[in-house]
């Protein structure tokens, strides 16, 4: 039996820059028809100049694939209205990172008062840019995006009209607080959706699975599982796929991200027939993203998947891949590119 996903999305991308760009960023906009792009390069795109610049590239190493890079601003408090509006028609949304949390992130807010961040995230609310925030405290490593969720109630009760994505929730209190809050929506990872600590760690350590946030508890994953599988409407496919060299990974400093761009929806294929909701699937990769972002343009892409084995290369240049020479039961057998960039 074929499927087909008609212009999917990965809504949380890292494609960094220079020779990683060059490698990374074909393999996402081969099978993808957008993804949003993380900011936090150093230093992190925080002006105009900087976004399109970082777009050109984007697109120069995409090459004649159709894809489009929805744009984002690293968040500072600073940012006035005027500046947004000058801005506007070149982002998708701003991302926030609290200081030190994750990859180049030093740059990040230090504090979340209220009437400090006021003025920027009122202007977002009026002009309808959403705001893309990695959750988590400075707590102990388990427990860090479980104590932001409180933070999450305080903006999206202080900023009704905004709209703010948790990224990358990894916890069963994320997904509860989507019922909670008409303006909060998540991104879910597919390694959150397979994993969960002990495949990291509960054995020999594997650093190709290590990620931030980390990945979480049977009863965490579950309840992601659940909201992705059932078709909840304010959850979304982002990737999070965070290339690192093979040197990084493997190394005592191990550098977090997992890199799964390449072969995301074989896997999130395989799952979703696995639990007998592959009619979910469609709306998980593109179409509740294409609803919650609902000023996006979208290049018409259908990628067709079938059951057969595919072994997972050992790497794409210096990057190793989410499990790396294992066969995986679905494969990509044709890509339709339909109409222009």
């Amino acid at each position: 039996m074929s499927i087909i996903l008609t212009s999917p999305l990965d809504m949380h991308l890292h494609l960094r820059d220079e020779e990683m760009l060059s490698t990374v960023a074909p393999l996402s906009a081969k099978s993808f028809s957008g993804a949003i792009i993380m900011p936090n390069l150093v230093p992190p795109i925080s002006t105009k100049e900087a976004l399109l610049s970082y777009k050109e590239r984007i697109l120069k190493a995409c090459g004649k694939e159709n894809f489009t890079p929805y744009m984002t601003l690293f968040f500072k408090p600073t940012y006035t209205k005027e500046f947004l509006e000058s801005i506007k028609d070149d982002l998708v949304a701003i991302k926030l990172y609290p200081a030190g949390i994750t990859t180049n992130s030093e740059g990040g807010l230090s504090g979340f008062d209220v009437e400090e961040l006021r003025p920027t995230l009122t202007a977002m609310s009026e002009l309808n840019i959403p705001l893309c925030i990695h959750g988590e405290t400075n707590g102990f490593v388990m427990d860090r995006e479980a104590e932001f969720v409180s933070i999450y109630e305080m903006l999206a009760t202080n900023f009704p009209k905004l709209k703010i994505i948790m990224e990358h929730i990894t916890t069963k209190e994320s997904v509860e607080a989507l019922d909670r809050f008409e303006n909060l929506y998540a991104t879910i990872t597919l390694h959150h959706l397979l994993i969960t600590l002990d495949d990291v760690a509960g054995g020999m350590l594997q650093p190709h699975l290590f990620c931030k946030p980390i990945a979480k508890r049977p009863e965490d994953r579950e309840a992601l599982r659940k909201v992705a599988l059932e078709g909840n409407p304010k959850v979304m496919f982002g990737s999070d796929s965070a290339p690192h060299p093979q040197h990084a990974k493997e190394s005592c400093g191990c550098a977090a991200g997992v890199f799964t761009a390449p072969i995301a929806l074989q896997l999130l294929t395989e799952l979703f027939v696995e639990h007998s909701t592959v009619e979910k699937l469609q709306a998980f990769v593109s179409d509740n993203a294409r609803r919650i972002y609902n000023h996006i343009k979208v290049p018409t892409k259908r990628v067709t998947l079938e059951k057969e084995p595919f072994i997972v290369p050992t790497k794409y240049d210096n990057v190793v891949p989410i499990f790396a020479t294992k066969t995986i039961n679905y494969n990509i057998i044709k890509i339709e590119k339909i109409g222009d960039r």
